[in-house]
């Protein structure tokens, strides 16, 4: 991993956010303000936007970098806490400029560790938390394979997903009707199910088992 495949990869996702706009609207208008799809398209947008310009090899002030880009174009709850992975990330390639896969994996779950830290969540609790962790998972378990990384990855995050529908919210808005929240899909949770698809669209793409 590297800067241009950083590149690549948050095109990738800021596709599937842009594909799933309306959707995420959708599933967010049911227990939130609505603007989930709007806030994810926005940030990763411009996040994609910064990157084509950006000169800047040391991975972890670039992914630095991104976060401030993501946090002032997404100004929503889910668009600090997508701050929180970033810089996460950040923290963990902070001073390189290529890892290998595996490295870009531990990397991914030490952003995602930083969420669960900052927003004092964790898994069951019907948040993005619920797709990012088994699938961030995934992704470090099979790492020295990185195109069955990247699919199980995709698999644990869509099952993660699914199963916030059997949960009852905790966190936000959805929290004050926690009782009406059982049987309803988490809009957050499906944002980091696109994240995962993005990840294994580009490395199916771009990436042999063999690469790096």
């Amino acid at each position: 991993m590297n800067r241009k495949s950083v590149k690549g990869i948050i095109n990738a996702i800021s596709r599937e956010m842009t594909a799933n706009r309306d959707y995420l609207v959708e599933l967010d208008q049911v227990n939130g303000d609505g603007d989930l799809g709007i806030s994810m398209d926005d940030g990763y947008r411009a996040v994609a936007e910064y990157l084509k310009t950006s000169e800047e090899n040391d991975l972890g002030k670039l992914i630095l970098a991104c976060s401030k880009v993501f946090n002032a174009s997404a100004p929503s709850s889910l668009g600090t806490i997508t701050s929180f992975g970033f810089m996460g990330m950040a923290r963990a390639l902070k001073g390189k400029e290529e890892v290998s896969f595996e490295e870009g994996a531990k990397a991914m779950l030490a952003g995602v560790k930083n969420i669960m830290d900052k927003a004092e969540s964790k898994p069951g609790e019907k948040t993005i938390v619920d797709s990012l962790y088994p699938g961030v998972q995934a992704l470090v378990k099979y790492a020295s394979e990185p195109n069955k990384a990247v699919m199980e990855a995709m698999r644990a995050a869509e099952e993660g997903a699914e199963a916030t529908k059997q949960m009852r919210a905790v966190h936000g808005r959805a929290a004050y009707s926690a009782e009406r929240s059982i049987g309803i899909l988490d809009g957050g949770s499906v944002v980091g199910k696109l994240i995962f698809k993005g990840i294994a669209n580009y490395y199916l793409q771009n990436i042999s088992d063999d690469a790096g």
